[in-house]
């Protein structure tokens, strides 16, 4: 599960991005806001299904030379079929389909692995949805194939050996379904990590969310004790990102209880990552303001 650490720096980019839309909150861009907060993890998590996929395509050259040379002989014997004219139509089909996988896989691996460019996520992104909706397309026209086959008892045998190597593709299929969406397989203990990054993006956000929207509703009240504090208090006196910081930890001084030696730590923390080299004195100094009036302290 996400750190505390990570919840309030995800807290406090919005809390900035907040400011910079006009100083309310900008429900209409959450999205992409947590696309660009999540980006590292979504990478990782987007190269660990990559990983997941390659394993499952080794051996699948192999497999795809023995299609081609099946095929060719199904196609023939189709022909002579004209009631079967579904699966005669199937057959090209399977050939198109299996050329356009081969093609979305060879994408996937010359894309680059590493690096911090946000385009590496967005291009596995891609790049994956496309592979796994070609599969998709695929598996259900083999296993409409096979379904067909069974209404044509005499076809059985002769097109036995092109079955079967569809049901080899198909276990490659089924099993790239459980990778595609792993929490829909929890039996599959080989898929825990998977499992694990899409639940703790998922409780980054759904946490990160409570906490802005605890900011966005005590706003008045958190601004309102900023002004107790600070002589000329104006919120568009002080720098974006050191408001967004002494808002969260007001907000957590006064209504969520926080003791106010953690708040104001991890404030400080917050300050040292986003701020300027005055932000950690001008947090500290107003912070320990709002813990004193928070203590009833004059002093």
């Amino acid at each position: 599960m996400p750190s505390r650490r990570q919840i309030r720096e995800a807290a406090v980019q919005f809390l900035y991005g907040a400011d910079l839309e006009g100083g309310t909150d900008p429900s209409a861009s959450r999205d992409a806001f947590w696309e660009f907060v999540t980006e590292s993890e979504r990478r990782n998590l987007q190269l660990a299904t990559f990983r997941a996929v390659h394993h499952l395509a080794q051996g699948h050259a192999g497999r795809l030379a023995e299609f081609v040379t099946r095929q060719a002989v199904a196609g023939t014997l189709l022909t002579a079929w004209p009631e079967a004219g579904r699966l005669q139509n199937d057959v090209p089909r399977l050939v198109e389909l299996e050329s356009r996988w081969s093609s979305a896989f060879a994408t996937l691996e010359r894309l680059p692995k590493e690096g911090d460019d946000a385009s590496v996520e967005q291009n596995f992104s891609r790049a994956l949805a496309g592979f796994f909706a070609i599969d998709r397309e695929l598996s259900a026209v083999r296993l409409r194939f096979l379904e067909g086959l069974e209404d044509f008892p005499s076809l059985r045998g002769p097109l036995e050996a092109f079955a079967a190597t569809l049901r080899r593709m198909q276990r490659v299929s089924d099993r790239l379904r459980t990778v595609e969406d792993p929490e829909s397989f929890p039996e599959q203990e080989d898929l825990a990590r998977l499992r694990e990054t899409m639940a703790e993006i998922r409780a980054l956000r759904r946490r990160a969310d409570e906490l802005v929207d605890a900011v966005f509703a005590h706003q008045e009240a958190i601004d309102g004790a900023l002004a107790a504090v600070v002589v000329n208090y104006a919120p568009g006196r002080i720098d974006p990102v050191d408001r967004a910081i002494l808002r969260l930890a007001t907000h957590e001084i006064l209504q969520a209880a926080t003791p106010p030696k953690v708040a104001i730590n991890e404030a400080i923390e917050l300050a040292k990552r986003f701020g300027t080299t005055d932000s950690q004195r001008f947090v500290n100094g107003v912070l320990d303001r709002v813990a004193k009036l928070q203590r009833g302290d004059s002093n």
